[in-house]
């Protein structure tokens, strides 16, 4: 007597979906059970634990998420409130104007009375509701003030030290300089100024085409999630010229560490690694982990940023998996995510059928293909 055939769990999700599919054209659970070659019973079973449930349950479930989502926030609302009760019991506001924002702030964000906000930061409350002397015409430092604010709307890159050289030097105005910084902040004339990190790789190599297999592959990362909100990240890499895909990472993160362990696995599949890899400046791209991983054995092309067009081959093959899978699925768990993506890079590789190759599909053509690679002037690679 035969034994029973034990399914993974990617051919239970696979079988999952073409019961979907059964079910929309219409069969019986029976015969959808009878075209899958297993029981009904086997088929329920396979439902409730992977994610099949029925209208009741789900809206169930549906409910308790809900009720789950507004106990976290009341939960947030009451740690955000302990949390600001205790910053300002700690004595770190001094000045009276601070103490003020401090109070506006618990009101409007914990809405309490301002007699306990009051008491909470040490402020009378005689002084919150006194209108500081900087807002009335009283104001000794109205007019200095008013030079700043005039100031800054001629300089907007300039800080308070140009501005206190220009009181003194060009206006010869006896003035202190902490003062004038007292004044530029309550003024709101700060201005950050934001000096973006610089990430751009330094290649090893200089630009080449792609005029064989196994010349340049092109890798890139993007991203989707499933039905509860948690980030996927997707890496893909192809080979330009015979547009085969040949990595398929799907996680949660994906680190430097486990990409180069994941492209050591996939240079032993396909023979052996590509003379160049081609990416953009992300993080995981630019790492010295990578760096060390190809070491002087494998070219690093990196395009420069904000091109994408530079790598127009995986951006390519990045947009029609967007569009003909990530797009169309809703993802219930991570392993259903990666046995579809897994199944649309295959069937990439021998059922899709490129116009630039022919109208073959990246296996045939990688199959007949007797291009050699042609070194060029300024190319390290032969």
């Amino acid at each position: 007597m035969a034994g029973r055939k034990r399914n993974s769990a990617e051919e239970i999700v696979r079988k999952l979906r073409r019961a979907d599919e059964l079910t929309a054209a219409g069969k019986t659970q029976e015969e959808i059970a009878g075209e899958l070659e297993v029981s009904a019973a086997t088929l329920y079973n396979w439902r409730r634990s992977y994610g099949g449930m029925d209208t009741d349950a789900a809206k169930e479930l549906k409910d308790l998420r809900e009720q789950n989502t507004r106990l976290k926030r009341l939960l947030a609302d009451a740690e955000l409130e302990k949390d600001a009760l205790r910053e300002v019991g700690e004595g770190k506001i001094l000045s009276p104007a601070a103490k003020r924002r401090a109070v506006d702030m618990l009101v409007e964000t914990t809405n309490i009375s301002k007699r306990l906000a009051c008491r909470a930061v040490g402020l009378a409350r005689s002084t919150y509701a006194r209108t500081p002397i900087a807002q009335t015409p009283a104001d000794p430092d109205a007019a200095l003030r008013a030079d700043l604010r005039t100031y800054a709307r001629e300089h907007p890159m300039h800080g308070f030290r140009r501005a206190w050289a220009h009181l003194r030097y060009d206006c010869g105005r006896s003035v202190n300089k902490k003062k004038v910084h007292r004044l530029w902040k309550e003024e709101g004339l700060q201005v950050r100024i934001r000096h973006p990190r610089k990430r751009a790789g330094i290649s090893s190599i200089p630009q080449i085409d792609a005029d064989a297999p196994k010349v340049v592959w092109a890798m890139d990362f993007q991203f989707d999630s499933t039905i509860d909100g948690k980030a996927i990240k997707i890496a893909s890499m192809i080979d330009e010229h015979t547009r085969l895909s040949v990595l398929n990472i799907v996680e949660r993160s994906i680190t430097a560490e486990r990409l180069t362990t994941e492209l050591g696995k996939a240079f032993a599949l396909w023979g052996g690694p590509p003379l160049v890899l081609r990416m953009d400046n992300g993080p995981e791209f630019i790492s010295h982990v990578l760096q060390q991983f190809c070491g002087d054995r494998i070219g690093i092309s990196y395009i420069p940023p904000g091109t994408p067009w530079n790598n127009g081959h995986i951006e390519s093959f990045n947009n029609r998996l967007r569009k003909e899978c990530l797009n169309r699925n809703h993802w219930t768990s991570l392993l259903e995510a990666r046995v579809v993506i897994e199944d649309f890079k295959d069937d990439h590789n021998n059922r899709h059928r490129h116009s630039s190759l022919g109208y073959r599909t990246p296996a045939e053509y990688a199959a007949r293909c007797t291009h050699n690679h042609q070194a060029v002037d300024g190319c390290e690679i032969d």
